[in-house]
């Protein structure tokens, strides 16, 4: 499929230079939004605990400011960088899951040793779940009873998954919904929640607190 480039407008490419320029200005910062990384910083606790799909920059900036953090990644090669990364940085808290994305044509993802990774922990035994990987919309379902009280859900990339008024690309509309059946039943459940949608322009990142 050939890319489309109908977004291109004057905004969107100012935007996209001003996320290129922060990238490079904050190499160790999660590819969240700058709003999003400003509110964890000031929100996040030392005695923290979390689970993180999608291993990266987010793994380190997240287990330095926290008491433990499970992050699971699908890429192996990624996987072993990461591990690096943890082991160079000396930081003791991360647990770096390695989960193979499946294979087929009608793979079972929500049977899947990914999503299944949300089996190791108890409810409400968590202060914060990052959906930034693969199967985001089984890994955010599985993840919502593992939340505590006000605990947050924070979701990368999240207006191609939620409807919203946002300018980013391939945003969701209001009139379109979320994006298929477990989005859904995601959304029927957070949608009341209070939240913090945050944008670039380029991405969406919003952080969903736990009633």
């Amino acid at each position: 499929m050939a890319r489309s480039y109908s977004h291109w407008s004057a905004r969107y490419l100012l935007n996209r230079a001003r996320e290129k320029s922060f990238r490079r200005q904050h190499p160790d910062f999660p590819w969240f939004t700058p709003q999003a990384i400003d509110f964890l910083q000031g929100y996040l606790l030392p005695t923290d605990a979390g689970l993180e799909f999608g291993s990266g920059r987010s793994t380190l900036w997240l287990a330095r400011r926290t008491r433990s953090l499970t992050s699971v990644e699908h890429n192996p090669e990624w996987a072993e960088k990461v591990r690096s990364r943890i082991a160079l940085a000396n930081l003791q808290n991360v647990d770096l899951i390695y989960a193979p994305k499946l294979t087929g044509d009608q793979p079972d993802i929500a049977h899947s040793d990914y999503v299944a990774v949300t089996a190791r922990f108890e409810p409400e035994s968590l202060d914060f779940v990052v959906i930034d990987g693969i199967y985001r919309a089984h890994c955010a379902l599985r993840s919502l009873p593992l939340l505590k009280q006000h605990a947050m859900l924070i979701i990368d990339n999240v207006n191609k998954a939620l409807p919203s008024h946002s300018i980013s690309p391939n945003s969701r509309s209001i009139e379109a919904g979320p994006d298929g059946e477990i989005w859904n039943e995601v959304w029927q459940q957070i949608e009341p929640w209070r939240s913090y949608w945050t944008s670039n322009g380029v991405a969406d990142t919003a952080i969903f607190f736990k009633p």
